[in-house]
């Protein structure tokens, strides 16, 4: 699958304790992780699965960040991209930065507050960290937003995201799939009042749902939701690691 403006092309982790959150992915999700120089500050991991790298990981940023995944979009021109973003009502938390060797980046927060990175990378080639159907990759990005309509104008108009099928919810809303490229990537939804603020949860897949929802838990994070069977016959599960940090799983029940 050829990379196209408007991809999902990267998710990194930023947390208070790199060495932990890397011990707790590699049980949970089974990635491996090895340094990477990316001139960060505390250093730079890249998260693996197999021969193909799936994502990566930093400590936080000075500066009262906090801790979270990140997903990156691809974009043609990064400049061009976050001037038109800023002018519709994006806001921009870091300027078009270059990484040398890997590319130029910036961090926006999109109109209703969600956090996502854009970059051009500095070579071209195809990211495997997005794969709706394999463990180890992520399989499914997901916005939860205080305005969906409004968000979906927003990502359509400057990404080129088009509506798939429209799930009703009930009392939860409408869970609207999103297209791209001939493929589904993912969804938004209507965000819930328990929610501190909107944001994007990417689910991780794994082999086995169960035997990843016991890990979740004897490492030391918290299993929010599920697991649920979703359309597929599929499970997944909604959680947090052990620094509260947001993530999901996707995968089958294999007994």
């Amino acid at each position: 699958m050829t990379t196209q403006h408007g991809d999902f092309i990267w998710y990194e982790l930023m947390t208070a304790d790199p060495h932990a959150a890397a011990a707790f992915y590699g049980d949970v999700v089974g990635w491996q992780s090895r340094p990477f120089d990316a001139g960060v500050a505390g250093g730079y991991h890249i998260f693996s699965t197999g021969d193909e790298d799936a994502g990566g990981l930093m400590a936080l940023p000075e500066g009262g960040a906090t801790p979270a995944w990140i997903g990156y979009v691809a974009v043609r021109d990064v400049d061009a991209a976050a001037a038109a973003l800023v002018a519709d009502g994006a806001t921009l938390l870091v300027p078009p930065t270059d990484i040398p060797n890997v590319g130029r980046f910036a961090v926006i927060a999109d109109p209703q507050g969600a956090v996502f990175t854009i970059m051009r990378g500095a070579m071209e080639h195809d990211s495997p960290a997005f794969s709706p159907d394999k463990a180890g990759h992520t399989r499914w990005n997901e916005l939860s937003t205080t305005d969906p309509e409004a968000a979906f104008a927003f990502y359509s108009r400057h990404f080129g995201w088009t509506k798939g099928e429209a799930m009703p919810m009930g009392d939860l809303g409408v869970y609207q799939l999103l297209d791209h490229g001939g493929h589904t990537f993912g969804a938004l939804m209507r965000a819930q009042p328990q929610q501190p603020a909107p944001a994007w949860t990417f689910y991780f897949g794994v082999a086995d749902i169960d035997v990843a929802a016991a890990k979740t838990t004897a490492g030391g994070g918290r299993v929010l939701h599920g697991p649920a069977e979703v359309p597929g016959g599929e499970f997944i599960i909604v959680a947090e690691d052990p620094q509260g940090v947001a993530f999901a799983l996707v995968g089958p029940r294999t007994t």
